[in-house]
């Protein structure tokens, strides 16, 4: 594909131009909205002209997110089809239910879109439908959207009209087994995610149970008997692997606001294959601008990644044990939701890939 933003020659004065990518959010006031106005606030190559929010049209961005006072004078508006349309891109950041029906009528304006929701991430419908609780409105183009983990498919995602970003725990899961799965050295009918989030992956919205008096000192599993995230996690690996696999998923929550920490567990068929996974994992992810493979041993820290977009990831063995067990964290609003949205949107436009990413992460 030709870089979008590529140099335009004036006749006149021979400069070099840069057309911005014109870009629109629709639902914008939850912490994934938000954490995408943050990144594209210092994105060289694109302009914000609509943020769209039924419930505070009218109200400045910066009145709610105070944070970005001085870079938005933007304030919220109803989704206006025509306004949408006029874009480049177009992020979704809402609940289930909501992409679905507005995407036929953008991908006819020719519009890109990057769908951070659940409603394209399934490519089998009964499925969704099961977990979602409602039939699927759009499947012509669930059969057409490129499910967006750039570290498996960045050659689709670049010639993409409809991307859809993954979830945050499944971008957690399946970075941290791909190398195994791809390799076909681990029983993939033996596949355990012990996983742990911080309150932000539940959302804005006020609920009783993430309310800081509810969460603080305290740590419980959920979705133990079957989460929505488990199917996305169970498709991801199955292609990687090649045949069906066998998941064990169970979700944490944790009383932080940031993060993502999974402790992912495979069954080695060849024990000796154990001393060449640290260099398997190296190498597998040596080019890819946002994994960082720590040293074998280490212990990743969810605060290492705060505000990144990248994920971190280490090996261990016990003693002899034939259990492969890899530590794997992220920020879950950064690559497992917005950062990641920012990484497939720069593919999809021919931009360098770390492209308004290149930010270390917040310590302390």
């Amino acid at each position: 594909m030709v870089d979008y933003v590529a140099t335009l020659l004036n006749p006149d004065t021979k400069s070099l131009e840069c057309k911005l990518i014109k870009v629109g959010i629709v639902g914008g006031t939850g912490y994934t909205g938000v954490e995408l106005l943050r990144i594209l606030a210092v994105h060289p190559g694109v302009t914000v002209s609509c943020i769209t929010s039924r419930s505070e049209a009218g109200m400045p961005v910066a009145d709610m997110y105070p944070n970005l006072r001085g870079h938005f004078d933007l304030a919220y508006s109803e989704p206006d089809p025509r306004a949408l349309a006029a874009c480049d891109l177009v992020f979704f950041a809402t609940p289930h239910g909501v992409a679905m029906r507005m995407i036929p009528e953008l991908m006819a304006s020719g519009v890109r879109v990057v769908d951070l929701s659940a409603d394209f991430r399934l490519k089998d419908l009964q499925v969704w439908s099961e977990w979602y609780g409602m039939p699927h409105e759009s499947p012509e183009w669930v059969e057409k959207a490129v499910y967006g983990l750039p570290e498996v498919v960045r050659g689709e995602i670049s010639k993409a009209q409809l991307v859809a970003n993954p979830g945050c725990y499944p971008t957690a899961v399946q970075l941290g087994f791909l190398p195994l799965l791809e390799q076909g050295l681990v029983d993939p009918s033996r596949l355990i995610a012990d996983a742990k989030s911080g309150t932000s992956g539940g959302g804005r919205q006020g609920k009783i149970g993430m309310l800081h008096g509810e969460v603080g000192e305290s740590f419980k599993a959920y979705g133990a008997s079957g989460h929505r995230h488990l199917p996305e996690i169970r498709q991801g690996l199955s292609a990687a692997a090649g045949v069906d696999t066998g998941v064990t998923f169970v979700p944490h929550l944790i009383p932080m606001i940031r993060g993502i920490e999974t402790t992912l567990y495979a069954e080695l068929k060849n024990p000796a294959d154990f001393d060449r996974l640290q260099q398997l994992f190296e190498d597998r992810y040596r080019d890819e601008p946002f994994v960082d493979v720590m040293p074998f041993g280490s212990h990743p820290e969810t605060r290492s990644v705060r505000g990144a977009n990248v994920c971190r990831m280490a090996l261990h063995r016990q003693e002899h044990s034939n259990v492969v067990i890899v530590s794997s964290v992220i920020d879950n609003l950064v690559k497992g939701a917005a950062g990641q949205a920012v990484q497939n949107m720069n593919i999809m436009f021919g931009l360098k890939e770390t492209q308004g990413l290149e930010a270390p992460a917040l310590l302390p």
